[in-house]
């Protein structure tokens, strides 16, 4: 019998966005997790990683840093290790219904000299998380299931109320804002598997983009858009998708002046709803134009994508980013650096004063123009495979209307799954075109945005 097989009898995972419970792989270290979970009663959830799954405890009154509190703890069925990055709402009916916060994770370890013993205890072992950090003990209780969770003493026991520290260690927000969130659109086929190496499932990505909504709404919200679906993950058939559909409130219209045959209610996300109703109906790539919807004839960014030739060092690529920001920087013009999530990195450039297309396709063609005289032997500004061998194309040629880019922190659904990234300039030589994962891009969430005086170049 799986050790999963009660978790698993317990939940419908075509109402729940929990994940299927499945042993997983164990890493070097172990892992642990506290969740905050608002169900029929409020309590929290310590999870601890063993033999491929999560020992999980129910602590009704939380974790106390005070030695002197000796927190109920019950012990109930484990839990996949992938339910250690899970946030979310359980549905009203399911078994845990309602609403679950990331509050702590990160690892743990057996204190020097105490083998765990889950059936008898004692269970002494020091947390490294953000917010638990330190020596503690589970001791087993007559009752079966019961246990006591408590600090020992140590340079961590601390005498204030870790409780207060009320927010997602993943996205940051509060618990009514977790439920607030995602009660507006309903998520179907959660556990759709996208990838099978490393294994992501469609709510990992709406987790993701909702972790990353805040830092990448301000490039992508009213300005037109194509996204490309992946209606059976990332191995089955794409489809672009540019234009208008009426399903539902989150998405705003832009008509163009009528073309030829074409259809031409083009669309943009308004807000985070629109984004997440978009991953729902499997858009996992955003893509943008270079204008605001309320201004479709002048350009507000420049975009400049390095595509080296397929031989062509990482070296001779980085090299590439250097000369073109030299040239940018001569003529005064303040760039930005981001990953493509692909083989080449893209630099971007806000504009304050917004010419029309025509002038920015010359614009843009110009700089290509001038790296391919300046450095014949290195760039190439014409867009024929064959023209670029032992080279690196400089394209220009995002910057003409109705063309796109790939948007901030977007997925890119290639051999591997990426995040196009905004870089500070100084991790260029650090940091490879397609090394962001979903997991690192999170991460990078908890420091200084590298792009964070962008707007403020476009507006002033």
């Amino acid at each position: 019998m799986s050790k999963l097989t009660e978790y698993n009898q317990k939940r419908n995972f075509n109402k729940t966005k929990e994940p299927i419970g499945k042993n997983g792989k164990r890493i070097s270290k172990l892992r642990f997790c506290m969740q905050h979970h608002m169900a029929r009663k409020d309590h929290y959830d310590l999870r601890l990683e063993w033999n491929g799954v999560l020992i999980s405890y129910a602590i009704p009154k939380g974790p106390s840093y005070n030695p002197k509190d000796k927190r109920l703890a019950i012990k109930v069925e484990d839990h996949p290790l992938d339910y250690r990055n899970f946030e979310g709402s359980i549905p009203k009916g399911e078994y845990g219904g309602g609403t679950v916060m990331l509050w702590d994770k990160g690892y743990w370890e057996p204190l020097k000299g105490y083998k765990p013993n889950f059936k008898e205890g004692p269970i002494k072992f020091v947390l490294k998380g953000s917010k638990l950090k330190g020596m503690w003990t589970l001791v087993k209780l007559k009752s079966d299931n019961n246990w006591l969770l408590i600090k020992d003493q140590d340079e961590y026991h601390l005498y204030n109320d870790i409780l207060e520290l009320n927010t997602s260690i993943k996205t940051g927000r509060i618990m009514k804002e977790i439920a607030d969130n995602i009660k507006k659109i309903e998520i179907t086929s959660p556990n759709k598997i996208i990838y099978k190496n490393p294994l992501i499932t469609k709510i990992d990505i709406v987790n993701y983009y909702q972790a990353v909504a805040k830092r990448m709404l301000p490039y992508i919200e009213n300005r037109l858009i194509s996204t490309i679906r992946y209606p059976n993950g990332a191995q089955g058939e794409k489809f672009y998708k540019k234009h208008f559909e009426n399903l539902h409130k989150f998405l705003g219209m832009k008509r163009l002046a009528k073309e030829k045959n074409k259809q031409n209610d083009y669309y943009y996300i308004k807000d985070i709803n629109g984004l997440i109703s978009e991953v729902q109906m499997n858009s996992y790539e955003f893509h943008i134009w270079g204008c605001p919807a309320n201004d479709l004839r002048h350009a507000d960014i420049l975009v400049f994508d390095l595509d080296p030739d397929e031989h062509l060092s990482l070296e001779k690529l980085r090299e590439g980013v250097k000369d073109l920001k030299s040239i940018l920087d001569e003529y005064k013009l303040v760039s930005f650096l981001k990953t493509s999530g692909g083989k080449g990195y893209h630099v971007v450039v806000p504009l304050r004063i917004k010419p029309t297309w025509k002038n920015a396709r010359t614009i843009a063609k110009n700089i290509a123009s001038l790296m391919e005289a300046k450095w014949p032997h290195k760039y190439t500004s014409n867009i024929k495979k064959e023209k670029r061998k032992g080279k690196i194309f400089i394209d220009w040629q995002r910057n003409i209307k109705g063309s796109t880019s790939v948007a901030p922190y977007s997925l890119r659904i290639r051999k591997k799954l990426a995040v196009s990234m905004p870089l500070s300039w100084h991790e260029l030589d650090k940091v490879r075109p397609d090394e962001i994962t979903i997991e690192k891009a999170i991460k990078r969430l908890k420091r200084k945005d590298p792009w964070d005086n962008f707007v403020t170049k476009l507006l002033f």
